[in-house]
């Protein structure tokens, strides 16, 4: 039985829908555009205009099986950018029931508001990460994302920071956990081929597949699914000290499958 994921965050522009889309490796994955009001997953796989949604979906005309998009590495949902069809949201853990035995795992990409689209991505998910990037406003935004989830019970998994110049005005790993009381599973550094990738509808792993950014998106997607990356680098075999969010991820996979 397949796990699923959402990925969540209250503001726009913090990468969410990339980090969702760069969620490359050798497993069964599904990924699903839970954005219905404003969908972007597919334009970042190019998939552009796609005939069954999860619109469609939702408004119990097909089953969920025959919305899926099959793409390169992974499976796609994607959400309906031009067509007016009035779904309710709140049906889609049901929806994605049948699919739970035929992919290890299924990530859902939230809208960026709280509203039901929100709120029904968390209630889908077995368990969350929260995007943010290591500025105030968006901290505080992340913290509407953090209480709202605990509120409903949904475990979270960690917070991933995003696009991080590593200057020192930017907000610190230790100041994200103690404002938010969870744990940082990955550091993402801003990284211009991100950019690039988009242009190439192509996600930011296979774009770049040995930038930091591509190599943390790996190890963070190796320890969800209870594997363990470690890629072959000089600076890593002799770095005495890990750094806080690979202590984090290794926290994590010793309580759920250690």
């Amino acid at each position: 039985m397949g796990k699923t994921i959402g990925i969540i965050s209250l503001k726009g522009g913090v990468g969410k829908t990339s980090v969702t889309a760069a969620s490359d490796f050798k497993k069964r994955v599904l990924l699903v555009d839970g954005s219905l009001s404003n969908p972007t997953l597919g334009m970042h796989l190019k998939v552009l205009a796609p005939e069954i949604t999860l619109n469609h979906v939702l408004c119990r005309d097909v089953n969920a099986c025959d919305a899926v998009c099959k793409l390169d590495k992974f499976d796609l949902i994607p959400s309906s950018f031009s067509a007016r069809i009035n779904a309710s949201p709140l049906g889609l853990k049901d929806k994605l029931k049948s699919l739970k035995k035929r992919y290890d795992m299924i990530i859902l990409d939230s809208s960026p508001l709280l509203n039901e689209e929100t709120l029904a991505v968390m209630l889908a998910s077995d368990s969350i990460l929260v995007v943010t990037t290591p500025d105030i406003p968006t901290l505080a935004t992340t913290m509407k994302a953090v209480k709202t989830a605990k509120q409903r019970g949904v475990p979270i998994n960690g917070i991933i920071l995003n696009k991080v110049h590593n200057r020192n005005f930017e907000l610190s790993i230790e100041d994200v956990e103690k404002t938010a009381d969870v744990p940082v599973v990955a550091v993402i550094p801003y990284d211009i081929n991100s950019l690039r990738a988009l242009s190439e509808f192509t996600p930011s792993t296979s774009f770049k597949p040995n930038s930091e950014s591509s190599q943390e998106y790996r190890k963070l997607a190796a320890t969800l699914i209870g594997e363990k990356y470690r890629p072959f680098r000089w600076r890593e075999i002799f770095r005495i000290n890990p750094t806080r969010q690979e202590i984090n991820r290794e926290i994590f996979y010793e309580r759920v499958f250690g």
